[in-house]
């Protein structure tokens, strides 16, 4: 197995390692104002939408997590047959890897494979020249690509990299990637400026991917000789991250600690476009296989189309306008960042 191989499943391990299901977060801070008359009724084509084309049956979706090594290509393919039968979408873990090792193709293509139809989303770093992540969409048949931005990981990551000038390339991926881009976070959470600087680049898609989900600065100090854990507290609560880019009225994704459907309701009621999930449905996975998983999503898919009755919504298009308030430390934060 190769080095790059190796981390990918040392990074399956030390997930589950320290997976918290019930770990608190901002998410926690956040209440809704439910009428208690809501005048409406459970139904699941309440929460059907579109996602980059193509119909799926909800607004959240598997998020990046895997690819490029033996156990991640049963997960992979598992992933593929989940979103293919819950008509959901699927983000794959970074492909990057495939521009030094095109042998690990097989990792990745076997969710497409396995869901030829549904939406896949491919994943590749800020450093992936243009014609290399163009290659990548096209061997996927992807319906957009995340470009990830992983400063903290990449510190806390023993043979990360420590060159960041990025933005260039950036634009270089724009101007050359036939699908949509989305640029994303990795547990740290997008600041204001950052999408705001993007935004006036031409970049119109952004997953927030705040704290309070995957550590992956602690994943990579357990894999580093040197103790970098003051970089563990580094990050933008995934609520605050999701009220900053309702503020630069640009198109984005909830996610980061994403636990349960009204976590998933809440971040919608955000102003997300869509819910990205990772290291709950991992961990359903590994622990309980791969129907358990299914059936948590599909039960997911009834949970929140009853969230949509009890706050008296008909369809997705109007949870923005649903009010909402924050325990008094979110807010304070809150308030000092606006």
């Amino acid at each position: 197995m190769s080095v790059r191989s190796n981390r990918k499943e040392e990074h399956l391990s030390l997930a589950n390692q320290f997976y918290e299901p019930n770990k608190p977060n901002s998410f926690d801070q956040m209440g809704l104002l439910r009428p208690a008359l809501p005048e409406a009724k459970v139904d699941l084509s309440s929460i059907k939408t579109t996602m980059f084309g193509k119909k799926v049956n909800a607004p959240f979706f598997i998020n990046a997590m895997t690819g490029g090594s033996a156990k991640s290509f049963s997960i992979n393919q598992a992933f593929g047959k989940i979103a293919q039968q819950a008509k959901i979408g699927l983000a794959l873990g970074s492909a990057s890897i495939l521009v030094k090792e095109a042998e690990q193709l097989d990792s990745f293509l076997i969710a497409r494979e396995k869901n030829p139809d549904g939406v896949i989303i491919a994943n590749v770093n800020a450093k992936t020249e243009a014609m290399d992540a163009q290659k990548i969409v096209h061997e996927l048949n992807a319906d957009a690509l995340q470009i990830h931005l992983n400063t903290v990981q990449e510190i806390a990551m023993p043979e990360g990299d420590r060159d960041f000038l990025w933005l260039d390339n950036l634009i270089e991926l724009r101007q050359n990637v036939t699908v949509p881009i989305i640029i994303k976070e990795v547990g740290c959470g997008l600041d204001q400026a950052t999408i705001h600087l993007l935004k006036n680049e031409g970049f119109e898609l952004f997953d927030i991917a705040g704290s309070g989900g995957t550590n992956f600065a602690k994943i990579e100090n357990a894999r580093n000789q040197n103790d970098l854990s003051y970089l563990e507290t580094i990050g933008l609560p995934t609520v605050v991250s999701a009220l900053m880019a309702a503020e630069e009225k640009v198109t984005f994704i909830v996610s980061g600690g994403v636990r349960n459907p009204l976590d998933i309701f809440k971040g919608l009621c955000l102003g997300g476009k869509y819910v990205g999930i990772s290291n709950v449905f991992l961990q359903t996975y590994q622990d309980q296989g791969e129907d358990a998983l299914l059936q948590t999503i599909l039960a997911w898919q009834k949970e929140l189309a009853s969230l949509l009755a009890i706050y008296g919504q008909n369809d997705l298009t109007n949870l923005s306008k649903i009010k909402h308030y924050f325990d008094l430390p979110l807010k304070n934060l809150i308030d000092q960042l606006s």
